[in-house]
């Protein structure tokens, strides 16, 4: 570099030139020139010497100098950079702690060596302006499509040329059949921008949903303009892909829009995706509707959402099942992804054979548990009535209003359900003191005797142990093995416990015992952090 044996002026156009070849603040330049002047000097006055260069930014001189800090007598640690308020006297009429004293000492000639020192400073402080530049250029584009050119392509990931940068494209992040040569343009969906010691690190996508959205918003005017809304988009890559639009403006037909004149709009995608089929589907409020839409072109006959609206049954035509199911599961694995819901699809005939067993079984409840022939035991199911529970404590209006029951035998039924339900709840609580429960269990809110049973099965016998429970140990729930669901049974799941409601349980015991703060109405704030986590 020339640095050391030009005229001023030359410090000063260079630090111009490199700022323009690299992009970069002509500022950022002349500091690391300062940096790298004062390690020179260090080099030739002793490292231990505070030695400071400033280059004027118009004239281009360099002036050296040497800084000493004021410090308390016993803590003067490098007598080259520090003195004491003594030692400061000749220097300063009243020197004080703190204060410093500035000497300006001869320029440094670098040698060879030192010259080579500095310019590793300047060209590493120019390679940092250089990254920061890049992060802030690219930190606000991730979540957009950008253009590139394929430089090469390592272990299967494809280095791309994004302009004032490099891009990675992850193989996994590629579209299955896809291959690139250097020199190809390449269109991406810039996921993330990390920044990273050796440099911001810019990865690339072609399998996102969200780049096939910012592709249709590209090409479909009236997404980019917020009259069509994409609500969801679920992918195969390379395969097939679904995504749900609505419109805000009654004269808009959605998916029409996306399709575009002759399907001149919806093409332009399915080329850029290498063929992907799409299907566009009008997005719906009403889940059930919206899961009809999602599995076209199949079609639906029954669509039955659980209580917690996070599983749903759909009812297909015999003929209806693989093509509702798709190819490998492909069109239902779409649908629920597209819906954020599980969903099981099974024909008419095994719905109609699920509804009979079920009706058999209930129907075998009442006669076994009510002592009732058949006929009336069926009449009870065939009104709706699934449990013992909603037999004894339903309002005896309901019970009156079935055809061939009158008030006595209403209130005949009612007695015999709660009869029983007594004797199955004194068993119940029997057993459970057999098995070692504590009445701080027994009597607490919400759990019934045949509860805390199952609950002392399972090795819960005191109010502790049953703070200590999960959520989801007592009311059930779903865990991904190796790609798969798999069914957690829950302690209280067959009691029709819900996750909430398991979740509210368990608090409540927890503030019983002290190891929960509940939260305060007034400010809203909530000590529970605090809680030591006492049974884990």
């Amino acid at each position: 570099m020339a640095i050391t044996s030009a005229n001023q002026l030359e410090l000063l156009q260079t630090a111009e030139a490199v700022a323009r070849e690299k992009m970069i603040e002509p500022e950022l330049v002349i500091e690391a020139m300062e940096e790298s002047l004062a390690r020179a000097a260090k080099s030739r006055y002793g490292s231990e010497m505070d030695i400071r260069v400033a280059i004027d930014r118009k004239t281009g001189k360099a002036t050296f100098t040497r800084v000493r800090t004021v410090v308390e007598d016993d803590m003067v640690e490098n007598f080259q950079a520090e003195l004491t308020v003594e030692q400061a006297r000749p220097y300063l009429d009243s020197p004080e702690v703190g204060d410093t004293i500035v000497d300006e000492v001869p320029p440094v000639e670098m040698g060879r060596i030192a010259t080579q020192s500095a310019k590793q400073v300047i060209l590493q402080r120019i390679r940092d302006a250089e990254r920061d530049r890049q992060y802030e250029e690219f930190k606000d584009r991730a979540g957009t499509i950008i253009n590139g050119i394929v430089k090469r392509e390592e272990y299967g990931n494809v280095i791309v040329d994004v302009g004032r940068g490099e891009a990675i494209l992850r193989r996994n992040e590629k579209i299955g059949r896809e291959g690139y040569r250097p020199n190809d343009r390449i269109r991406c969906y810039i996921r993330e921008v990390r920044r990273e010691p050796r440099g911001p690190q810019i990865f690339l996508s072609r399998t996102a949903p969200e780049f096939m959205a910012e592709l249709f918003k590209m090409e479909v005017p009236e997404i980019y303009d917020g009259i069509i809304e994409i609500k969801a988009v679920a992918r195969d890559p390379g395969s097939r892909a679904k995504i749900a639009v609505i419109s805000y403006e009654s004269s808009i037909d959605p998916v029409g829009a996306c399709v575009g004149m002759r399907g001149s709009r919806v093409q332009a995608v399915v080329n850029e995706l290498q063929g992907e089929k799409i299907d566009i589907i009008p997005w719906n409020e009403d889940a059930p509707t919206f899961l009809v839409n999602a599995l076209q072109p199949a079609e639906v006959s029954k669509v039955v959402l659980g209580e917690e609206a996070e599983r749903i049954e759909v009812v297909v035509p015999d003929e209806q099942l693989s093509l509702a199911i798709g190819r490998r599961g492909q069109n239902v694995r779409l649908a629920s992804l597209l819906t954020s819901l599980d969903i099981d699809i099974m024909t008419e005939q095994e719905e109609s054979a699920r509804r009979q067993a079920e009706f058999e079984e209930r129907t075998k409840l009442f006669m076994e548990t009510l002592d009732l022939d058949e006929f009336f035991a069926q009449l009870l199911v065939s009104e709706r009535f699934s449990s013992l529970d909603e037999v004894a404590y339903v309002e005896l209006d309901e019970l009156t209003a079935i055809e061939g029951i009158d008030t006595d035998t209403a209130t005949e039924l009612q007695a015999r359900a709660r009869d029983y339900i007594d004797e199955q709840n004194r068993r119940a609580l029997e057993r459970a003191r057999e098995l070692g429960v504590e009445d701080s269990l027994v009597n607490f809110d919400g759990l019934t005797p045949s509860m805390v049973e199952a609950l002392a099965e399972d090795g819960v016998k005191t109010l502790e142990d049953f703070a200590t429970c999960a959520d989801w140990e007592l009311a059930g729930g779903w865990t991904t093995v190796n790609g798969e669901r798999v069914k957690d049974d829950g302690i209280l799941e067959r009691f029709d416990v819900s996750l909430k409601e398991a979740q509210e349980m368990v608090m409540t015991a927890r503030i019983q015992l002290g190891w929960v703060v509940p939260e305060d109405p007034d400010t809203g704030e909530d000590a529970s952090d605090t809680a030591a986590e006492a049974g884990t």
